[in-house]
């Protein structure tokens, strides 16, 4: 079995059991346990530190991927782990200053629609530096082509502390108030881990020598610590504005609604923590068809599984919005089709974001990552202002359908390769085939025996048209 469908399957499988946890926490114990108003401000507050995540680490984690493999003596690959692994501090210092300076005027300005998020900014800091950090040494694994225990870490460990916090919040052993702090120590503790995890894979001699391609690896490093940026923007700014619009509790519906939809991309998360590495080889050997190999294969072979993903969700909705009991929760239905749909895009265009990050003219992701961020704000602007959470959706849907199309046309004049064959219009009709023909089937059933019911067949029909179609091969890249 190929590392990338071997490490992939146990990614996965790593992701589903996080996905669980996760599903626990958001779909019942969060509501139960803390309610709207502390749900939405636990989302604020993450995804607020999300967005200066890539800030904090200065770019180090995609440095790492980028230039390891272009280093053959380990001589080098210590002198250049050594300086990288110090890359954050350059804005992890300076942040810190400015927070401690400026804390009470930061916390005005966050706070002025909704008060309860006041005393918790430290939270957005410190969560982003032990994130920031996190990433720099799951890097460091997965160079080593281990990424299988990081994504364990990364997926699984905070869901399910946050599970036992929520256990805990239940009992009254600790309070909602201090849940939030609780959480934050749990970050750091799995950052530890991390760097003990990664020393054990690859422990380097470490040397202050700044390696002799210095100026090429930190202006890599600052450009994608500006696309970085640019991109988490894209991802989080959402949550963030919705609150400064709405009422708090909107933002707790709409992350429920997220969180079901970006189960579509569970088996791209699992397959780009192995193949961007080997991309990255690719890029530095030269070798131009095993490049293009892995981006027609990965292009395919995540279309087809996350077809099938697409259709479980989409299909099963209502019966389990009934099964949740919240008339609330259950308006963002549409937020779950039309963030699907821009995740099923998203996931088509395979390895391309690793091409773009990893290639020597990864300066373009400057400008597309700035181009797709002012895009969602503008449109987040307008659109939630009309449609609410729904408009917060449309405004994801829209720049990603149109800057993924950008980007296969921007690779293909470059490289003269492109992801998508014929394969693919066989996949899209198959997927919008199943989904208009799932309105005959109506059954009498109660909620969660019509999901199964449901789940079954569309499992069926899917696999049989996979098999006719000769699209199963696609499914092993290497």
């Amino acid at each position: 079995m190929g590392i990338v469908l071997k490490q992939t399957s146990w990614n996965i499988f790593t992701i589903s059991i996080a996905i669980l946890i996760g599903a626990i926490n958001t779909l019942y114990f969060y509501p139960e346990f803390l309610r709207e108003d502390y749900y939405g401000l636990v989302v604020f507050l993450l995804a607020t530190s999300n967005l200066l995540q890539p800030l904090m680490s200065f770019g180090a984690q995609h440095t790492i991927i980028k230039f390891f493999s272009s280093f053959k003596e380990k001589k080098n690959k210590d002198e250049f782990l050594s300086s990288v692994v110090f890359l954050p501090l350059f804005f992890i210092v300076p942040v810190s200053f400015l927070v401690v300076q400026f804390h009470d005027l930061v916390a005005e300005f966050l706070s002025v629609k909704n008060p309860i998020i006041k005393s918790y900014v430290w939270v957005i800091f410190l969560v982003s530096f032990a994130t920031s950090y996190f990433e720099v040494f799951y890097s460091w694994a997965r160079v080593q082509y281990k990424s299988v225990f990081g994504n364990i870490l990364k997926e699984i460990y905070p869901r399910l502390s946050v599970f036992i916090l929520l256990v805990l919040v239940s009992l009254g052993q600790i309070s909602k108030e201090n849940f939030i702090w609780w959480l934050t120590g749990l970050y750091y503790l799995r950052l530890l881990i991390m760097v003990i995890y990664s020393l054990y894979l690859y422990a380097p001699k470490f040397k202050f020598t700044i390696p002799t391609n210095y100026k090429e690896i930190l202006l890599y490093s600052i450009y994608i610590l500006l696309a970085g940026s640019a991109a988490s923007f894209l991802i989080d700014i959402d949550k963030y504005m919705i609150p400064q619009k709405q009422a708090i509790s909107q933002t707790a519906y709409y992350a429920v609604a997220v969180f079901i939809a970006t189960v579509v991309e569970v088996p791209g998360r699992a397959m780009f923590q192995i193949i961007n590495p080997l991309v990255a080889k690719a890029l530095n050997d030269n070798n131009n068809n095993e490049l293009e190999k892995l981006y027609s294969k990965s292009s395919e072979s995540l279309l087809i599984v996350c077809g099938l993903f697409f259709l479980l969700i989409n299909l099963n909705i209502d019966s389990f919005y009934l099964i949740l009991n919240n008339k609330y929760y259950a308006e963002a239905s549409l937020v779950v089709l039309i963030i699907s749909s821009a995740k099923l895009i998203q996931m088509s265009f395979g390895c391309g974001p690793a091409i773009l990050a990893t290639s020597k003219f990864y300066k373009i992701t400057l400008p597309f990552s700035l181009a797709m961020a002012i895009s969602v704000y503008i449109l987040n602007d307008y659109l939630i202002d009309l449609y609410g959470i729904n408009g917060a959706a449309i405004s994801t849907f829209i720049v990603l359908l149109s800057f993924t199309l950008l980007k296969v046309l921007y690779i293909h004049h470059k490289t003269k390769i492109q992801p998508y064959k014929f394969n693919s219009i066989k996949v899209l009709i198959l997927i919008a085939l199943i989904y208009f023909l799932n309105s005959f089937l109506n059954f009498d059933f109660l909620p969660i025996a019509d999901i199964i019911v449901r789940s079954l067949i569309i499992i069926f029909t899917y696999l049989i048209f996979i098999y006719l179609f000769g699209l199963a091969k696609s499914l092993k890249i290497n």
